[in-house]
């Protein structure tokens, strides 16, 4: 059975709260974002490119068979990189529905609000906000 996003989102919490110090915390952002996948060329152009970004991050989307949401990202920087990682792992893959019920609000409880830059943070919610607007507009 497929996890909903808030059951991921938790998961996330959880795994952040062994990192006592934000050394840890940021390494393991970097290395959630080592493992995302390899973007598809089709979505490198700058078409993709999200606005709101200091660093370079294509984002897109697609829907599969089932209707659910399939996102692709990736940045040129390797904290946005990971925070990418941490989204789509949330968010990807699942119904424009559970999309929508589920809110960002586990990046505040790692603690990541309050430790990314202004630019980092407005990027941040630039994702979110591509997120959801793809899931209402596949409603």
């Amino acid at each position: 059975m497929t996890q909903t996003p808030h059951e991921i989102a938790t998961e996330i919490v959880d795994e952040f709260s062994f990192f006592d110090d934000w050394a840890d915390r940021y390494q393991h952002l970097i290395d959630q974002g080592r493992h995302l996948g390899d973007l598809p060329e089709a979505y490198k152009g700058d078409e993709y490119i999200l606005k709101g970004c200091q660093s370079v991050v294509y984002f897109a989307h697609e829907t599969d068979g089932a209707g659910n949401i399939i996102f692709h990202g990736s940045s040129d920087a390797a904290i946005v990189q990971g925070l990418v990682a941490l989204l789509l792992r949330v968010y990807s893959g699942q119904s424009p529905q559970d999309i929508l019920a589920t809110d960002a609000s586990f990046v505040g409880q790692i603690g990541l609000d309050k430790h990314l830059s202004a630019t980092r943070k407005t990027g941040l919610a630039a994702m979110v906000s591509a997120i959801h607007s793809a899931a209402n507009a596949a409603l």
